[in-house]
């Protein structure tokens, strides 16, 4: 059939590229041309070149955030994602108690990230929180205001708590488009459940794992509020993720061209980062599905 073009039909795209350009290009733009200048007032600027990207990937505090960036979200996505895969797995398909678990799911996604660092940050404290004095009372020395280790576990218990919520419902949605045929296909066969969870419903829940594993892994990476609110990026700088030194950089210190190139640098590692999340994902599910 041949096709019939209208070049008209390339006006109906032009308000869909004025707004991609005034959102993302223009800002984007903006901020390359700052990360290549040495700004110290609206007329006084000088050209850098590369120099700011240097200092970036030479400063070992920067890089030393960078690897406690990719620890905690590979940590998130560690525990989130087959804990999410569980629950659904464990919830009823059909029922009136399908209703109520999905909302009581959903609840902890429509807390504020600011509300849930002083939630944690109150629950959690050794003086006063009932999470804090319940772990000092089994004998376990628990303290995140003073322990790094301590401030770790609890930063990521309460990312998990507020965001496994996302990947069971996530992949909640994939089992419950899995058609009935496949089940009693697989019961005919004989197929044991752990079967029917490797040749059925993993490979039909690779899309909606696929949005989970990038939705998580590009949020956890950019975490900021939580943390901040809940250890103040402490003890020492433990728990002083990217956002946090990219905010005292380009807000505290007013460094705007070496903040620029942070945030360029940023940016890329989470586009290749989530590029080879997607590249993974896909020829994994290639054959088995």
């Amino acid at each position: 059939m041949e096709k019939t073009y209208y070049p008209k039909a390339w006006l109906m795209v032009l308000p869909v590229v004025a707004i991609v350009s005034f959102s993302a290009i223009v800002p984007l733009m903006t901020v390359i041309n700052y990360s290549v200048q040495d700004i110290f007032g609206p007329q006084s600027r000088y050209f850098v070149g590369m120099e700011w990207f240097r200092e970036i990937l030479g400063d070992p505090e920067i890089l030393g955030a960078f690897r406690r960036q990719f620890l905690f979200s590979f940590a998130v996505l560690a525990i989130e994602i087959p804990l999410g895969i569980a629950i659904a797995l464990c919830m009823p398909r059909k029922g009136p108690w399908v209703s109520v678990l999905l909302i009581l799911l959903a609840l902890p996604l429509l807390v504020p990230w600011n509300v849930v660092g002083t939630i944690w940050q109150m629950f959690a404290r050794p003086d006063i929180g009932l999470l804090g004095i319940g772990i000092n009372g089994l004998g376990i020395d628990y303290n995140f205001t003073g322990n790094s280790i301590d401030a770790w576990v609890t930063v990521l218990a309460m990312d998990v708590w507020h965001w496994t919520s996302l990947a069971v419902l996530l992949c909640y949605a994939g089992l419950q488009a899995i058609p009935d045929a496949y089940y009693q296909a697989a019961r005919i066969d004989g197929a044991s459940r752990w079967a029917i969870f490797r040749y059925i419903e993993l490979p039909k829940m690779r899309g909606v794992l696929m949005i989970a594993i990038l939705l998580r892994f590009m949020d956890s990476f950019k975490i900021y509020a939580e943390p901040f609110v809940l250890t103040g990026g402490g003890p020492g700088n433990s728990t002083t993720f990217l956002s946090q030194y990219l905010t005292t950089m380009a807000v505290g210190q007013f460094d705007l061209g070496p903040a620029a190139a942070f945030s360029l640098i940023y940016f890329l590692v989470i586009l290749l980062v989530s590029y080879v999340f997607y590249q993974v994902i896909n020829n994994l599910g290639k054959g088995v599905g």
